[in-house]
């Protein structure tokens, strides 16, 4: 969700000055890929480059085949081979065993529904979306580009030239929380890329300390939304903490009162101060919030077991698996900074379903596959 912010961001400056633009996205991949489908690169008439379709090797090329569309005011399917070092065409040479294939769409400000308009939809609301591009590999064929938004009970917006039978493959996406690519089986020999999209990460730090500082700048380098509650008042300001969304005052019992919890929302407890965090984790018993970190020893935690026992709350198994005391990943961090990069890596591999091992030691593909079949 921060590149699409981004992208949204460079779109309305450049429209604002009057540049034309023109939206790249990886569309589908076979193979390896630095970015899989759904990553997406915003490119204005002069050049600017907002958001990533690959870790810089394809972006040169990219550049000049987005100002082609933008030139010629169409959409064109482009396919790099990167596993062929003997690719005169583009001379990427780059050996990463993957074909991506990545769509350019020139923006038209006039039409109603334009890909950034769907994708602009997105930051209305914290849910879970789908955005939907049609494509084809089939040389010649016309590129439809980006043409549904889909939010569940919400009614689906839809761009121009839209295929009607993509919304299943929408809401299967977002029914099982996965990127999917089907082949529709037109005339055309179309495909779909269904795009399941998370709101951005909603990250509470219970805290304001001076430890607090790195935590919060290595979030907000992720693009997570960051809150920040605590009770001094002469800790918890927005001068300190320019990165945060919003930086509250309050009380444990009051914290609650500021916040939504969805799916995507992470609590880190890191006050330095016990009954604060043991009032701010009692509230967050009776919640379904799926990560809550805990600085500070074991002996630590198993206190405020004791203490919430004795007040006859006791956590359930599923609970107790969404704790996480001591907070972290075991990196050996020392210094505020090194803590503050653990925390924000388990917090990563939670979200993700990883247990943060070394990736020396993966057997399997480092990148989950994205679903792709046929519609039958």
């Amino acid at each position: 969700m921060k590149e699409i912010s981004e992208i949204l961001k460079a779109h309305s400056q450049a429209k604002a000055a009057g540049k034309k633009t023109a939206l790249a996205t990886v569309v589908k991949v076979e193979g390896s890929s630095y970015r899989q489908p759904g990553a997406r690169m915003l490119v204005t008439e002069d050049g600017l480059l907002t958001g990533a379709i690959s870790g810089g090797c394809l972006e040169g090329d990219a550049l000049r085949k987005a100002l082609l569309s933008i030139h010629q005011q169409q959409n064109k399917l482009i396919t790099y081979n990167t596993s062929n070092e003997d690719d005169s065409e583009v001379g990427l040479q780059l050996g990463c065993n993957g074909i991506v294939h990545i769509l350019f769409e020139y923006i038209d400000d006039e039409v109603v529904n334009n890909p950034i308009q769907l994708l602009q939809q997105l930051e209305l609301q914290r849910k879970d979306a789908v955005v939907a591009t049609v494509f084809s590999l089939k040389r010649q064929a016309t590129q439809t580009g980006t043409v549904l938004f889909y939010r569940e009970n919400e009614t689906p917006i839809y761009g121009n030239n839209t295929l009607p039978d993509i919304l299943e493959d929408a809401k299967e996406a977002l029914s099982t929380k996965t990127t999917l690519v089907k082949k529709l089986l037109d005339e055309h020999e179309n495909e779909v890329l269904a795009d399941y999209i998370n709101p951005p990460v909603s990250l509470i730090i219970v805290g304001a300390g001076n430890d607090v500082q790195p935590l919060v700048k290595m979030a907000s380098l992720l693009g997570w939304e960051i809150t920040i509650g605590e009770g001094r008042a002469t800790h918890a300001t927005k001068k300190r903490f320019p990165e945060a969304k919003q930086v509250l005052v309050v009380k444990p019992e009051q914290l609650l009162e500021n916040i939504i919890i969805d799916e995507q929302t992470y609590f880190v407890l890191i006050t330095h101060n016990y009954k604060y965090d043991l009032a701010v984790l009692k509230l967050l018993a009776n919640t379904n919030c799926n990560y809550i970190g805990i600085l500070g020893p074991k002996t630590k935690f198993n206190r405020m077991l004791d203490d919430l026992n004795n007040e006859g709350i006791q956590l359930t198994n599923e609970k107790l698996n969404n704790i996480y005391g001591p907070i972290g990943l075991d990196l050996g961090a020392e210094t505020s900074e090194e803590i503050a990069l653990s925390i924000v890596a388990e917090i990563k591999a939670v979200m993700s379903g990883k247990q943060g091992i070394s990736l020396k030691y993966k057997t399997e593909k480092i990148h989950s596959t994205t679903n792709t079949s046929c519609l039958i």
